[in-house]
């Protein structure tokens, strides 16, 4: 997000909307943060937490993908990096868009095949749910309480990804917190 400050700060304003309002954030407070949800798929969408799926085999029939022939007894690992950034699916997909999830059914669930962050099926990760819950209560916390400024000799992040198990970022992401002062109600 601080790469792109229109979306920081439309995050910013609805997140601290919320809790200037309850002064905490609790479950139901959680689900009116529809633009944090919409952030939050379109980072998972562009930076799956893992790049491929986990290996299945094909082991009932021979099966015809499109041009592909998969034979018995053939492990299948699926790129999610790439299905997630198909031009056939999205619409400049190389470009972090939020508002591309709005008004949208597609769910990291892997019900959509279009975006399966953590896979799809009966070897969804098991952690889905609650890694999803800690990542919008911690991001809600950070963007309630601090503004975020890159350090002043830096100008730009370099999002390079470095392919392993788990996608993360080449080089460290240095960002100085502000503290917010607190609302006055």
């Amino acid at each position: 997000m601080i790469k792109n400050p229109r979306v920081l700060h439309k995050a910013q304003q609805e997140v601290r909307q919320v809790f200037d309002i309850k002064n905490h954030f609790d479950e139901a407070s959680l689900d009116h943060l529809k633009y944090l949800d919409m952030v939050i798929a379109e980072s998972l969408r562009l930076h799956s937490p893992a790049p491929l799926v986990a290996p299945r085999e094909n082991r009932d029939k021979k099966v015809q993908l499109n041009l592909y022939e998969v034979p018995v007894n053939t492990n299948v690992i699926v790129n999610a990096w790439a299905v997630n950034r198909d031009p056939r699916y999205w619409t400049e997909p190389e470009k972090f868009y939020p508002e591309r999830f709005m008004n949208c059914s597609i769910d990291y669930q892997g019900n959509d095949f279009r975006f399966i962050p953590f896979g799809a099926g009966r070897r969804i990760c098991p952690g889905a749910s609650f890694g999803m819950a800690v990542v919008k209560i911690t991001l809600a916390s950070l963007l309630s309480n601090f503004d975020w400024t890159l350090p002043d000799d830096m100008k730009s992040i370099d999002m390079t990804e470095c392919f392993e198990a788990t996608l993360k970022r080449q080089y460290a992401l240095l960002l100085i917190p502000v503290l917010r002062p607190p609302a006055l109600n």
